[in-house]
């Protein structure tokens, strides 16, 4: 990859963790019935690994046999600046498959959402991102089981950047037993 490509790269990791500091979250959308969740108590170790196997797997959903960005989950505090000082963290893997053609990538999206429902996911959206001006097709889904959270978006490379699938795959708050 060379430099330019690198940079892109970069700085989509850096959105997802900007929209980590900013809170944004699917749950955000759901109704507030929904979102009255009280953090469990859980190893980060126990939730990283958790992320990091959904996430691996959505790769496999995808099909798609290109290049994977470095890095795995990682561990982040979570929510309020009270909520941050009671320990409450939460586990965010964003990486993306790129260095295939267009075709591949397009693909792959239509396999991840079509694969998601069989595999334990409540696909929320499956469209376009009408807030871009290529109308990215993204897909957005919660874990039934984990309530974890993922955010694939096809990045067309139409303003220089590189072709690709970026993945934002999240936890919900948790109450880190082995916060240090």
């Amino acid at each position: 990859m060379n430099r330019r490509n690198r940079r892109n790269v970069t700085a989509l990791a850096l959105l997802g963790a900007l929209t980590l500091v900013s809170g944004c979250t699917l749950m955000d959308s759901e109704p507030s019935s929904e979102r009255s969740y009280d953090p469990q108590p859980r190893a980060h170790q126990d939730v990283q690994k958790e992320v990091g196997d959904l996430s691996s797997r959505a790769l496999d959903m995808t099909q798609v046999k290109g290049k994977v960005t470095d890095g795995g989950p990682a561990t982040y505090p979570c929510g309020s600046d009270e909520e941050k000082k009671e320990g409450l963290r939460n586990v965010r893997h964003v990486w993306s498959v790129y260095g295939v053609d267009d075709d591949a990538l397009d693909k792959g999206m239509q396999n991840l959402a079509a694969q998601l429902p069989g595999n334990g996911w409540k696909v929320v959206k499956n469209g376009p991102n009408e807030n871009t001006e290529s109308k990215q097709i993204e897909v957005l889904a919660v874990h039934e089981q984990t309530h974890t959270q993922l955010e694939a978006k096809r990045m067309d490379g139409s303003k220089g950047g590189e072709t690709l699938i970026y993945f934002d795959v999240y936890s919900r708050c948790f109450k880190d037993t082995d916060a240090k």
